[in-house]
């Protein structure tokens, strides 16, 4: 007798997705969540990448069974053997998405040419307010509230050259309330938009319903 296949077996390859980490890996474990609920449809996160040897997110993969790799910036001379590195790295482990979750290593014009538009990044302000160098971690949302602005959010995106400047997929916008500090802001972006829209963003991305044109997204029904 001939096991049956499940509908997504028959002809659909899985996307392979690789998270890049650095630290207590919050946005890996909203992906690992969404993945165990069935959310991301087609595909599934293959390998955990790191900057850091001791990050927290490395523990997140090892209790779910994800490979694990730890690449550090220091360890290559120069930046375009680091930049060949991560790139073979990825190539070598048929990977198909990159997504990154609180990754504080620049990637390089090598990497970012190989994975064109296969490459999403979470950041945590409607983008293009409190972007670009230097915008990461608090101070987004310290400039926000120093800015007085009434609404704030997060932002996923595909990753091109120009720091939070490429092709826009998901917003999702966060009201900011009296008394706000960036730490109490911060807590309430992750938790209502970061977490819900990148395992969307990547779940579009592996449905194969983003189309990329002109820098900008078209999402598909």
């Amino acid at each position: 007798t001939k096991a049956l296949l499940l509908p997504e077996e028959v002809g659909m390859k899985k996307t392979k997705i690789a998270v890049f980490v650095s630290g207590g890996g919050t946005n890996l474990q909203a992906l690992i969540d969404a993945q165990n609920r069935g959310e991301i449809k087609n595909g599934k996160i293959s390998l955990v990448v790191s900057s850091n040897p001791n990050a927290y997110a490395l523990e997140r993969a090892k209790n779910n069974s994800i490979a694990t790799e730890v690449i550090r910036r220091k360890d290559y001379a120069e930046f375009d053997e680091y930049d060949s590195a991560v790139t073979e790295l990825l190539k070598s482990k048929d990977v198909d998405l990159v997504v990154l979750a609180g990754f504080m290593t620049i990637l390089g014009k090598q990497f970012i040419s190989a994975f064109e538009n296969r490459i999403i990044n979470i950041h945590p302000s409607l983008i293009p307010s409190f972007c670009g160098e230097g915008y990461y971690g608090l101070r987004v949302h310290e400039e926000a509230l120093n800015r007085g602005v009434k609404v704030t959010g997060a932002t996923a995106h595909f990753v091109n050259e120009v720091c939070d400047g490429g092709p826009i997929i998901i917003q999702k916008a966060v009201e900011i309330q009296n008394g706000d500090t960036p730490e109490i802001l911060q807590k309430r972006v992750m938790e209502q938009a970061e977490w819900k829209i990148l395992p969307r963003a990547v779940s579009l991305f592996c449905e194969d319903k983003i189309i990329v044109k002109d820098n900008k997204t078209e999402i598909l029904d």
